[in-house]
């Protein structure tokens, strides 16, 4: 009976482990099919695009030119020492196009965007207006979760483009502003380091990096009502913690991944 009992307890994890993956498996294939299935949602996803991108856009900018500039303080005062000054702006440029771009602004995202995309729909689960469309014959995962998911696929590489551009003039500034190097230098050295390859990569990870927070924090949303205390203020607020953990740690190993496949 000991044994039975035994192999029950550890049976048990990984069985609800490979459930999970599968119901969020299950979750984003939905997502992306309601996307291209008519009657597309027009209008809704450019609300959504409003709200993860537009205003979004502030907090961006801001993130990628303080991050230009630490890197250009930093990259000065470490290729001064081999007598390499000219190439800080190949450094700033290729660390922000390739790593620092997608995975600084996706993170920025979960934190303004991600978080109330998983509140919005806890609370709408825990309410029960989610029943309310399924009693009205009205798909919840392609009225709620699809126009997000549209609006991320577009706004996340726009974003990304944005935080390299600012990124690298906050290293332009504090390079020819207060280091005295010369702003031709930097743009030349720029040009000559930077490939589409780089900016590819950039674009793949950020398009990624769409995929995994949007579905990430919708579907904890979706499913607060199943999770332990799941019921209330504080399954919300459960939901939304395990949301934007999880999906920052997930930008990190992407990153990872990608980086090693396509370098």
């Amino acid at each position: 009976m000991t044994t039975i009992n035994f192999f029950t307890f550890f049976g048990k994890y990984p069985v609800s482990v490979i459930k999970k993956f599968g119901e969020f498996g299950i979750f984003v294939y939905k997502s992306f099919f309601h996307i291209f299935s008519p009657p597309f949602q027009f209008k809704k996803i450019i609300n959504e695009i409003q709200f993860i991108g537009t205003k979004s856009i502030f907090v961006i900018c801001l993130t990628g030119s303080f991050t230009g500039m630490v890197l250009a303080l930093q990259g000065y005062y470490t290729l001064v020492s081999f007598g390499s000054v000219g190439m800080l702006g190949s450094a700033v440029a290729l660390t922000i196009i390739r790593e620092l771009g997608p995975a600084l602004t996706a993170i920025m995202i979960v934190a303004r965007a991600g978080s109330a995309i998983t509140a919005e729909i806890g609370i709408m689960r825990n309410s029960e207006q989610i029943d309310a469309l399924d009693t009205m014959d009205i798909n919840p995962i392609r009225f709620l979760v699809s126009p997000k998911m549209a609006a991320s696929l577009i706004s996340f590489p726009i974003l990304t483009a944005i935080f390299d551009c600012i990124g690298i003039l906050g290293g332009l500034l504090v390079g020819s502003g207060l280091l005295d190097l010369n702003a031709g230098i930097y743009f030349y050295r720029l040009e000559k380091s930077v490939v589409m390859a780089d900016v590819t990569l950039g674009f793949v990870k950020s398009i990624v990096f769409a995929i995994i927070v949007t579905s990430i924090c919708s579907y904890h949303g979706y499913y607060t009502h199943l999770q332990k205390n799941g019921f209330g203020a504080k399954g919300v607020s459960l939901s939304t913690t395990r949301a934007v953990v999880q999906s920052a740690v997930l930008i990190l190993i992407a990153d990872y991944v990608i980086t090693s496949i396509m370098l």
